[in-house]
């Protein structure tokens, strides 16, 4: 039988706790986030986590930029666990193997496998466009996470610098021409403010009405979208390509025009198995993908057979 893993999603907002077996999540468990300090938000994990019952493993996804090895945020965003070693801390207290991981990278390992939590695609690029853009890189049906564990943070690659004369100096992140600067869930709040619109979820609802204004704006961050997806291409020529994050909402209206920029931009003859797709778990991929860290990472650690930890 597979074994019961517990899933955790960090958020600025909410913390999400739900118990997995066998691809079959439990209902998640929903509850503001305590941040307040890291004492605080580390309290409230343990009690969520011991009230979601017993696991072999768990897994954490927070949105952190990720030292792998130390189980540690290098740097985190809207919560207070930046040098905290999480991972630690949470074994000790709970008993159990935890492995903790970037939010973005755990919503793109849940893509990556299906509802029976079998492996569906080895290769896989994951974008999120919510208020930032977050990413995630899997290989050979593994999170890869590079030489320092900090890889898959995609919305900093570079897709609109003008660099005619010379690279202009850095300036502190996200930086000028990064995707992040150009087609996160900001930017898209900024754009619409400009145009008589109220935020990026308006405009989205309004585009999906037919407003003309609202689609040539979501069509202009969905086009810039797609320079970073040609670049992923280009580089990984990964099976597929998701689109998670809040902006994802907007369906065709965002990744036809991104779908039809990569195509243009990936080099010829690349990509040609390349699928181009919106996610499909939504607001529970990120503690379906922790979950599925948690099992993937026991096995490895054992020595075991991921697909008996996690199906049976």
């Amino acid at each position: 039988m597979a074994e019961r893993l517990i899933g955790v999603d960090v958020g600025g907002t909410k913390v999400s706790v739900a118990g997995m077996r066998g691809g079959t999540l439990e209902e998640p468990a929903l509850q503001p986030t305590d941040t307040s300090s890291a004492d605080a938000l580390l309290d409230q994990l343990t009690a969520r986590i011991k009230a979601a019952g017993e696991a072999a493993a768990v897994g954490v996804a927070i949105p952190s930029i990720m030292d792998w090895e130390a189980g540690a945020a290098r740097f985190s965003v809207n919560v207070p666990l930046q040098g905290v070693p999480v991972r630690d801390i949470l074994r000790e207290r709970l008993g159990v193997p935890v492995y903790v991981d970037n939010d973005a990278t755990c919503a793109g390992l849940a893509e990556a496998y299906d509802d029976d939590s079998r492996l569906l695609y080895r290769d896989l690029v994951a974008f999120t466009v919510g208020t930032g853009v977050g990413g995630g890189v899997v290989i050979g049906g593994r999170v890869h996470r590079g030489a320092s564990g900090a890889a898959g943070e995609l919305g900093h690659m570079i897709i609109g610098l003008d660099a005619a004369h010379d690279v202009p100096p850095a300036r502190v992140f996200p930086q000028r021409g990064s995707l992040e600067s150009l087609a996160a869930g900001r930017t898209l709040d900024a754009m619409a403010l400009q145009h008589g619109l109220r935020d990026g979820p308006e405009t989205v609802k309004r585009a999906q009405g037919g407003d003309s204004e609202a689609i040539r704006l979501i069509t202009l961050l969905g086009r810039r979208l797609g320079l970073g997806i040609a670049n992923m291409i280009n580089a990984l020529d990964p099976e597929v390509v998701v689109i998670g994050g809040g902006v994802s909402a907007a369906g065709d209206l965002l990744i036809g025009p991104a779908t039809e920029v990569a195509r243009a931009y990936t080099i010829t003859g690349g990509g040609t198995k390349t699928e181009i797709r919106r996610a499909r778990y939504g607001r529970t991929a990120g503690v379906r993908g922790a979950a599925l860290l948690a099992g993937l990472e026991l096995a490895h650690d054992r020595g075991d057979d991921a697909t008996e930890v996690l199906t049976g």
